[in-house]
């Protein structure tokens, strides 16, 4: 389905949503990705019961599965006409509902024994995290430049890619109506949901998704970033196709990395499996990806603090409003800022 549903698609999706318990899965996949088991838990029902409305809310194309491991995860689809539909008649259901508020309750205790959870997986993971940062220019520094690198505007859909701890979605907090972090680790996501929710950032939004095969549709998100992402990857460029296609046109693209370095211990005990990239090797996989107007900034480590030997690399471009012919490297260099 794109664009608009035929009337046999329309109906479709609304026999599929207008059944109570469907209705009160919708609403609860609507808040976050859920498995069978969750659901079970949260609405006291059987698993095949469960396992069965979920059968019919994915082929009436409302919802969408992932897997994650041995578990199974469903959320409401944000790449279908029907999964966009559902979210506006979500909208009109009156939050007050006795069995939607223990539905609520639930659901936020499972929340809450996640972020626990995930709460334990960043305390363990913070001190190599600490050192990394240890190893470039200030945090604060890093941030500054990605706010500027966007110039003010205002985006209707921000998305993070690679979200992590939902630092992105924060700092962009004030400039979007919408924002989606993407992450395919869960305690990460669990972990990011608390702070948002912490933060009382009602429009923001984290939830599982494959860097590679994103499930939103082309052409939607005025604004794109992706933080220190690139070096975990094995298909950079794939993951930067990706990227560009969810762009709307006059949309930006914005990558954050690390440029080329010989620290091995980054590959060897922190799962990099690039140790930086070229500024030419980047802005080739960015043209290659239909992009245009690339500027690169460099933020060099601060020479009077002997730990920090990495150079931070920031590589901005934008979804042509048009189409335009692919440039040569050279004329696309000729475009970078110092």
């Amino acid at each position: 389905m794109s664009g608009t549903l035929d009337t046999q698609e329309l109906v479709g999706a609304l026999k599929a949503a207008a059944e109570p318990t469907r209705l009160r899965i919708l609403l609860l996949l609507a808040a976050g990705e859920l498995n069978v088991k969750d659901l079970t838990q949260i609405l006291g029902q059987s698993q095949p019961r469960i396992s069965r409305h979920l059968k019919l809310l994915a082929e009436a194309g409302l919802i969408e599965r992932f897997r994650e491991g041995s578990w199974v995860y469903f959320h409401v689809s944000d790449r279908t006409e029907g999964g966009r539909l559902v979210r506006r008649l979500l909208d009109t259901v009156d939050p007050r509902d006795p069995v939607l508020l223990r539905d609520g309750e639930r659901a936020d205790a499972q929340k809450r024994e996640r972020e626990s959870s995930a709460q334990e997986y960043f305390r363990a993971h913070a001190a190599d995290w600490d050192r990394i940062r240890a190893l470039y220019v200030s945090e604060h520094a890093v941030e500054a430049a990605i706010v500027k690198a966007f110039d003010g505007l205002p985006f209707k859909f921000f998305v993070d890619l690679g979200t992590g701890t939902g630092r992105m979605l924060e700092l962009f907090a004030d400039r979007y109506t919408r924002g989606l972090g993407l992450d395919v680790n869960q305690s990460m996501l669990a972990y990011a949901r608390s702070r948002l929710k912490t933060a009382g950032l009602a429009a923001a939004e984290v939830r599982h998704g494959d860097i590679y095969d994103l499930a939103l549709p082309d052409r939607v998100a005025d604004a794109v970033v992706m933080h220190q992402v690139l070096h975990y990857l094995s298909e950079p460029a794939l993951a930067i196709r990706e990227a560009a296609r969810i762009l709307a046109p006059g949309g930006r693209l914005l990558v954050v990395d690390f440029a080329p370095h010989e620290i091995e211990d980054l590959r060897a005990r922190h799962a990099h499996e690039r140790l930086g990239f070229e500024d030419r090797q980047v802005v080739s996989w960015l043209k290659d990806a239909g992009l245009s107007g690339v500027e690169v900034q460099s933020l060099a480590p601060d020479a009077s603090d002997a730990r920090q030997a990495l150079t931070v690399s920031l590589w901005r471009a934008s979804k042509p409003d048009v189409a335009v012919q692919p440039a040569s490297k050279s004329q696309t260099l000729e475009r970078i800022a110092p």
